[in-house]
């Protein structure tokens, strides 16, 4: 059943929620529940924690773990309870054994990061951590280093869920849908809203999301546009967070936390500023820009406040 719930999910949205930091740097503990029920209430299909919105790699193996309890137990019992994983293969798989015990559900394990990974070991890392795992695992693909083969052998592994597919090659999404034509396997839009018609179009269902944390309804008016093949409808929900989208792909995709959380800030929450080396904050004219976008959104911009 576990595997099924987990894969249906995978059709829907995958939410990937924000770390807020309280002033002395470390985690906001009440803000993470706040934030994480927020995007639960709304009705989103899977809640990832510690994902690349969540800053994973900025945080400490021990801020992770931490983090990834907290944001668990608020995700609450409808929404699939996903838990990010990487690193070194030790500490992924350790990882995953904290949050499998503090109520996940499935692992998102993150794409290598090694410079000098070679492919077939690269496909060896997510194997190793599907062997691992008690949970169904999503492995995240963000890189066209991996031949075909070796992403069908992924994908076709019976504790793999699906494929977070986050590059813009379209051709080797084809090409993987292709060769697991039959299988359960699920090929999901990494890039988020933007790209999911296309991705659609292709053969992929569901899509990943950072705007969630955000306006979660917008995205579920996306979802539900897509998965009533209604594409037209989409792209007309899609127009009006192009320029957000854009914002986030500034200093070479730096700012694509930064402009999350000063959306959310914009909105009166306090989460903090991005940690090195990430963008920490935008610039006044970016950050006007952003404000005329929620504006139009016809979300509530004002000045940032905790969010009690």
């Amino acid at each position: 059943m576990t595997m099924e719930r987990v894969r249906a999910s995978l059709h829907g949205i995958s939410g990937i929620h924000v770390t807020p930091y309280s002033q002395d740097g470390g985690l906001n503990e009440a803000l993470v529940r706040q934030i994480v029920r927020r995007i639960a209430d709304a009705g989103i299909h899977n809640i990832v924690s510690g994902g690349n919105t969540g800053e994973f790699f900025s945080l400490t193996y021990d801020e992770v773990v931490r983090l990834q309890a907290v944001a668990l137990e608020a995700m609450g019992p409808n929404a699939v309870r996903t838990a990010a994983v990487g690193r070194s293969l030790s500490e992924a798989i350790a990882t995953g054994r904290h949050a499998i015990a503090a109520g996940a559900e499935a692992l998102m394990i993150h794409h290598p990061l090694d410079p000098f990974a070679a492919p077939s070991a690269q496909s060896a890392y997510f194997l190793s951590i599907a062997e691992a795992a008690t949970v169904p695992v999503m492995a995240y693909l963000r890189s066209d280093a991996l031949p075909v083969s070796e992403l069908v052998r992924i994908a076709l592994h019976p504790n793999v869920a699906g494929i977070k597919f986050a590059t813009q090659n379209l051709m080797l999404l084809a090409e993987c849908i292709r060769g697991t034509e039959g299988s359960p396997a699920v090929w999901v839009c990494g890039l988020a809203e933007g790209w999911a018609p296309a991705f659609y179009a292709m053969g992929a269902r569901g899509f990943t999301s950072g705007l969630v944390n955000v306006d979660p309804e917008r995205s579920l008016e996306i979802w539900r546009a897509l998965d009533e093949g209604r594409y037209a409808d989409a792209r007309g929900l899609i127009s009006p967070i192009a320029a957000f989208e854009t914002l986030r792909t500034g200093h070479n995709n730096g700012a694509n936390v930064t402009v999350v959380k000063e959306a959310l800030m914009l909105e009166g929450w306090d989460v903090g500023a991005v940690r090195l080396p990430g963008l920490p904050r935008l610039s006044e004219a970016d950050r006007t820009k952003l404000a005329s976008v929620l504006s139009d959104l016809g979300r509530p911009v004002g000045l940032p406040s905790a969010a009690e």
